[in-house]
């Protein structure tokens, strides 16, 4: 299992990157600078409507390397990710508040987020230090944000130099600090060798301590030439002695750990005019936390002998006595025994001499958290072998509000699933509530409220705390015309099928499990034959699913793919074609039981389907576009002039129209821009008015349009934004605001083919944001399938009856028909109900199940989907109960109510 914190994997051209998600109350903004970064829509003479914007929720998906609590105010606690964004706890919903949706396409990077500071002086101040890379892929430098309304809104200062929220070693910290008795003031640790900042005017100006005397000079890989693994991790964390001073003055101590292995903490003991090396300190390991326990008055460590997140071999932890100057190893193991580093953090502000730390990178058999009520004099352990490999845990996990968390794995001892976690670089425990403590990991939030309980000898319980919180990065994005509304392609937890909107996904896609899915299709006609390819440590790299991807069986694959890349399935699932990285691009009839080249299509290229023609694929590469009408056994070059030759190009066919194409993409050096095509690729025309845009879909019509909705992500006159046009594109409407851009949008955007308006849009560690016209009170027939519709209305146009014919112990099997009594013939259904006593199906047979909770749908197979009037449809199913087995009091048919026989 890996984390979404994403080195090189989501770079866009080799890099990918984001920000976004639905926030309640006051829209959020920022001023660059004072000054403000965007152009506003006012500025532009386009049409605009007002959408409601939410998250397809899968809650977390990413690596949390940060979680800040206020210290004098209860219940405000701050998250920071990698490349997601920042949020801000609330307690009332036990949930957590986006605070950087506003992020715009060209400030892209400051969706990064490499430190958190709260100020406890005056709990409305809070501040961010942003920006995703330090070298040449931001192409802006990083910023301070500061917030005097706890991130409602935001102004920012640009810095001189960059910031790397995903560089290595983002989980040090924290990097930003306020001063707790002047807060005034604050100090950032930089990276790239650019020293330790000041701010004396509460962020607005920052210049450097010219005072300090060492940059940092560790790298993860100093033979990196790309900046990237070779970059100095710089001042990683920042920690004030708060009894060095008082209200209104500036504190005198202040303690700077260093990526230095040497010399990896230094101190100031007059406000930062001097600093110097603290003698005696552990040399050897990397300082990747400094806390200090004002009531003891030790300064503690955790040390590893690398930055990570995901490396580290040796730790230790370390204790300052700051009263007389001494240094003890007070390290739960022997450095013999550790095979990992320690990074995670907290002391108990309420109990004197407890403190907790993590294994930050012991990722077999699982993470470790340890526990000391007396200063590190001595630890106990969240788990321990009883026999091996047997283990005894202190706690019990419930992932049962994000399920997919297990990974649907089935380890062998020691290993368990639902793993306690991996890169826990965050760990907190509540200033104001000793048994609340949240710590982060590669893949989500989790904590407990009974924390205690470890001290007692009883068990403590561990859930996820990451409701509100989505960091996945989206790939891509299909909306089939049945079944599901939405599946999707997402780097490191490889994608899911979306039965219900608002609701976490049970699981993610299977057999087989892909690191990271590049690229999805279903066949138009036949929506539950998909095919998904993409990233694995080994093979296999694609995968099919008969079933609108419910389960899903592994495909071989051709000699030399070392990567998904893009694949098109035939507009009625006979045959597919996918272009990996490795391999040129490859043809099969059936569902991949072999492979051949495809002829006169470069290796590289991205292909798509026709959405009308069995027989017809397309393919780009480097300015030209091929057509192939034999199903991707030969392709031909067509179309050339005028289309972008270099950048990021996207393209696709619309549904139900042979040779309909749109083409999106291009460089600010280039060619760039939205262009159509009617003749399958032979020509195309450059839409005029849209100077850049990057990526292309298609939805529902307007009532009474004779053509789909398109969506696109683009910039229109002026303004970056996206855009909706229901006439072809000769008219356009902006359908986000300023409030809601979400950096960098450009890999996938998507209409739903059965609710008008909607659309669904990626970003890059902010999740999938999908939305709808205020205005369009259109309602998903694939989002809530077990809603109790109340009393059908008069003419109800179908009539199920449910029949239980068996039933045993703990299960029992029931038959369901369903009958079109309407006055139209139905080409696919999709029956929706809800069990009253908790049922739950095991099997299904001529039908696709679904369920989550209670609520429960089935959908159609390829041979029952056409109803005719007065017809009727069967299938059967078997499932566990426990206690009563209650008939569903009511159904519905596409979301609409059928009368109960």
């Amino acid at each position: 299992m890996r984390s979404s914190a994403r080195p090189l994997a989501a770079l866009l051209a080799a890099l990918t990157l984001t920000a976004g998600l639905f926030a309640a109350g006051a829209p959020a903004s920022a001023r660059a600078n004072d000054a403000a970064p965007t152009t506003k829509a006012s500025d532009v003479s386009l049409a605009a409507d007002t959408y409601d914007w939410k998250n397809v929720r899968i809650d977390g998906g990413g690596f949390v390397p940060g979680i800040v609590f206020n210290r004098s105010e209860k219940n405000l606690a701050y998250a920071r990710t990698d490349i997601g964004g920042a949020y801000r706890w609330d307690q009332s919903g036990k949930r957590w508040t986006p605070l950087l949706d506003w992020v715009d396409w060209d400030h892209w990077g400051w969706s990064g987020v490499v430190s958190l500071a709260s100020d406890s002086a005056h709990p409305d101040n809070v501040y961010a230090a942003v920006g995703t890379y330090t070298n040449s892929w931001d192409p802006t430098n990083g910023a301070v944000l500061r917030s005097s309304d706890r991130g409602a809104s935001w102004k920012a200062s640009t810095l001189p130099f960059k910031l790397g929220g995903n560089m290595p070693g983002r989980g040090m910290g924290e990097r930003l600090a306020v001063d707790p008795n002047k807060n005034s003031v604050l100090y950032l640790g930089a990276p790239s060798g650019k020293g330790l900042w000041r701010s004396t005017d509460s962020g607005v100006n920052w210049s450097k301590v010219t005072a300090f005397p060492n940059p940092g000079n560790y790298s993860q890989d100093p033979s990196d030439t790309s900046g990237y693994g070779n970059d100095n991790q710089g001042i990683v964390w920042v920690t004030f002695d708060e009894r060095t001073g008082s209200a209104g003055s500036a504190t005198r101590v202040i303690y700077v750990g260093v990526a230095d292995k040497a010399n990896t903490v230094y101190r100031s003991t007059d406000g930062g005019a001097t600093w110097s090396r603290i003698a005696g300190q552990p040399t050897g390991y990397l300082a990747h936390k400094g806390v200090l326990d004002s009531s003891s008055g030790y300064l503690y460590l955790t040390l590893s002998d690398t930055g990570g997140p995901y490396d580290g071999g040796k730790g230790r932890i370390w204790r300052y006595a700051t009263a007389t100057g001494e240094w003890k190893d007070v390290s739960p193991l022997a450095e013999a025994d550790t095979y990992y580093g320690f990074s995670g953090l907290s002391v108990d502000r309420q109990q004197p001499g407890t403190l907790m730390a993590t294994a930050y990178s012991s990722w077999w058999p699982d993470t470790q958290i340890f526990r000391s009520t007396n200063s590190g004099a001595t630890w106990t352990q969240a788990w321990d072998y009883s026999s091996y490999p047997n283990r005894t845990n202190r706690f019990t996990q419930d992932v049962s509000s994000v399920p997919w968390l297990t990974w649907g794995a089935n380890p062998s001892p020691p290993e368990t699933t639902p793993k306690l976690g991996w890169m826990t670089e965050a760990l907190e425990i509540d200033p104001f509530d000793s048994n609340r403590m949240m710590y982060g990991t590669g893949a989500t939030v989790y904590g407990t409220e009974n924390l205690k309980n470890w001290d007692s000898g009883s068990q403590f319980k561990i859930t996820p705390m990451v409701k509100g919180l989505e960091e996945t990065a989206v790939n891509d994005l299909a909306s089939p015309p049945s079944g599901a509304p939405l599946l999707s392609a997402l780097g490191d937890v490889g994608g899911f099928r979306h039965t219900a909107l608002d609701t976490v996904p049970g699981m993610m896609f299977t057999s087989p499990n892909l690191t990271s899915t590049t690229s999805l299709d279903f066949a138009e006609a036949s929506p539950n034959t998909v095919v998904r390819v993409g990233d694995a440590d080994a093979a296999p790299h694609i995968g099919f699913s008969t079933d609108n991807g419910a389960n899903w069986f592994q495909g071989s694959e051709p000699s030399g793919v070392t990567g998904g890349g893009t694949v098109a399935a035939a507009a009625d699932g006979s045959g597919f074609v996918w272009s990996p990285v490795g391999a040129g691009v490859q043809r099969t009839t059936g569902y991949g039981s072999s492979w051949s080249a495809s002829t006169g299509i470069p290796a590289g290229a991205t292909v798509e389907s026709d959405r009308k023609n069995p027989k017809k694929f397309y393919g780009y590469r480097g300015g030209t576009f091929y057509v192939s009408t034999d199903g991707g056994a030969t392709f031909t070059a067509k179309a050339s002039s005028g289309l972008p030759a270099e950048g990021n190009v996207r393209f696709k066919a619309v549904p139900g129209t042979e040779g309909d194409v749109w083409l999106a993409g291009g460089s600010a050096t280039g060619a760039y821009g939205l262009w159509h095509s009617t003749d399958s690729g032979a020509t195309f025309t450059k839409l005029p008015g849209v100077e850049q845009a990057d990526s292309v879909g298609f939805g529902k019509a307007a009532a009474g349009a004779s053509y789909q909705t398109l969506f696109v992500t683009a910039k229109i006159g002026g303004v970056r934004g996206i855009f909706r046009s229901t006439n072809a594109g000769a008219g356009w409407t902006r359908i986000n605001d300023d409030a809601h851009q979400w950096g960098w949008i450009g890999a996938a955007i998507t209409g739903d083919p059965r609710v008008y308006g909607r659309v669904y849009v990626s970003t890059n560690g902010r999740g999938i944001m999908y939305g709808d016209s205020s205005g369009s009170g259109g309602t998903d027939p694939g989002t809530d399938p077990g809603t109790d519709p109340g009393n059908p209305p008069a003419g109800a146009a179908c009539s199920v009856t449910y029949k239980v014919t068996n039933q045993w112990t703990d299960g029992f099997q029931a038959d369901v028909t369903v009958t079109n009594t309407g006055t139209k013939a139905l080409d696919g259904w999709q029956l929706g109900w809800t069990f009253p006593d908790g049922q739950r199906i095991t099997q299904m047979w001529n039908a696709v199940s679904g369920q989550v909770g209670a609520k429960a749908t089935a959908d159609n197979v390829s041979w029952n989907g056409k109803v005719a009037v007065g017809s009727s449809a069967g299938f059967g199913f078997t499932g566990t109960l426990s206690g009563s087995n209650g008939r569903p009091a009511a159904f519905t048919l596409g979301g609409a109510a059928c009368t109960v026989g």
